[in-house]
């Protein structure tokens, strides 16, 4: 057994490993090349120090392999591409919503030229960068204003300090909810400076339960879609016409967070109904706000759309301009927006609705597809099975409705199936997946036809390299 010392003795020195490195790392940085050798060198001696048993002597060699993959590492992009085979169509860990090629080349001219971002190209002089997408959201809303800020919960923030600081707000119990990352509705309402004051019961409130809360201290009525949760069996709410004409009655305003915010009705591919933005600016609702890469299928960003009277007052908030979106966003979204003047184009190009909407045969058949090309190019240590499956919308949207579908199911023969999940993250261009009943699942609705030949290329290599021995 080698003991401490003589394994902090034989830590390789700084300055010889570089020039050992020197003729293959080239091409990287020397700073960033000393940044990972030092770190790795470190970590060891940290090791060491821990009585970690599994710290031995190393060779040359063997140094030099490691130190190499701490460069690699080092010198990898953090944000990166992954393949999403798990099934959930805006997994908000993975980006939500990912860009069609017209909305990628939106981005890559709004980098690469001078835009007319803020400048009127018919006056000549200062425009607003709101005005490059506000027409074309209220031709799709039906809305007389909006502006774009930089997610929902901003949208909901700023709504909220313009109107309500200092004041209080009405919200159901049962619409109280915790939105991904722990953000609450409550704590933003807070922040806002605006008071909380919640009406009726977790499963039941009625519009006497709002009636009786109002008072000359109250600023408007928040609604909001419980998107992300169902309480089912005794329930009862107050419909949006009701909750408008109340707080019409009192010269109150009514606000509506509706969270993913879609634009098209999907309840005709299977999916359950809800509320669309146009319908809910038609019930009379002053200010709605949702999501830009949720249902949408765009970019991040918090769409606010309602009465121009008030949307003007929330345009002129100061705190408007620290949550205000750029010009890659509005460059994104104005190209999906633009989708949806033809909602039949809508459901091919926008990828979320795409994968959404896609009939079960075709990802059987994507899934029959890769396995083809798994078992006729290579003989990996594994079973493969064509399974079926149920995929999720993801992003707090429709959490109850599963979406049938159909994955390529591995079953390892040599290692447990904790370690294929582990190593397939491991890959040049991570494979995420998720593992059931000892099986590593793909769920192929949200793996892409383009990604099938890199995607076989890399679970054959991840094979090949003796994983599965």
């Amino acid at each position: 057994m080698t003991d401490k010392k003589q394994l902090l003795c034989a830590l390789p020195k700084i300055d010889e490993c570089l020039a050992g490195l020197d003729d293959r790392t080239k091409s990287i940085p020397a700073r960033l090349v000393k940044l990972a050798v030092r770190h790795c060198i470190d970590s060891e001696r940290q090791r060491i120090l821990a009585d970690d048993k599994n710290c031995v002597l190393l060779n040359r060699e063997q140094w030099d392999e490691r130190l190499l993959a701490a460069i690699t590492s080092k010198n990898q992009m953090n944000l990166r591409q992954v393949i999403n085979g798990t099934g959930v169509v805006i997994h908000t860990n993975l980006g939500r919503s990912i860009l069609s090629a017209p909305m990628v080349d939106a981005l890559q001219q709004a980098g690469a030229y001078y835009t007319n971002l803020e400048f009127d190209l018919n006056t000549g002089t200062r425009g607003s960068r709101y005005g490059l997408v506000e027409e074309i959201i209220c031709d799709l809303t039906g809305a007389e204003a909006a502006l774009v800020v930089n997610n929902n919960a901003a949208a909901v923030l700023l709504v909220l300090d313009t109107l309500a600081c200092g004041k209080q707000v009405i919200v159901s119990r049962g619409q109280l909810v915790e939105i991904g990352g722990s953000f609450r509705i409550p704590d933003v309402i807070a922040k806002s400076g605006a008071q909380l004051i919640e009406v009726g019961t977790t499963n039941r409130t009625h519009l006497a339960d709002y009636e009786k809360e109002i008072n000359n201290e109250t600023a408007l009525l928040l609604k909001v879609h419980t998107s992300n949760f169902r309480v089912i069996g005794f329930t009862s709410e107050v419909s949006a016409e009701d909750l408008v004409a109340l707080a019409h009655a009192k010269s109150l305003p009514v606000v509506e967070d509706l969270g993913s915010g879609s634009l098209v009705d999907l309840s005709s591919f299977g999916l359950p109904p809800e509320p669309t933005v146009q319908q809910i600016v038609k019930t009379g609702i002053d200010v709605v706000t949702f999501s830009g890469d949720k249902l949408l299928g765009g970019p991040q960003a918090g769409l606010i759309v309602g009465r121009k009277e008030i949307i003007n007052r929330i345009k002129r908030n100061p705190l408007n301009r620290a949550l205000r979106i750029d010009k890659f966003t509005l460059a994104s979204l104005e190209v999906v927006l633009r989708n949806y003047y033809d909602l039949n184009q809508a459901l091919t190009t926008v990828p979320t609705l795409r994968m959404l909407t896609q009939p079960v045969e075709l990802i059987k058949k994507r899934a029959k597809r890769l396995i083809r090309r798994i078992q006729t190019t290579g003989k990996p240590a594994c079973s493969l099975y064509l399974r079926p499956t149920m995929s999720r919308v993801g992003g707090g949207a429709m959490p109850e409705h599963g979406l049938s579908s159909w994955a390529v199911a591995f079953k390892p023969l040599h290692i447990h199936i904790s370690a294929m999940e582990k190593g397939l993250r491991k890959l040049p261009i991570p494979v995420i997946g998720r593992v059931e009943d000892e099986f590593f699942l793909l769920d192929m609705r949200t793996v892409a036809d383009k990604e099938i030949p890199g995607l076989a290329t890399s679970l054959l290599t991840f094979l090949e390299q003796g994983a599965f021995s």
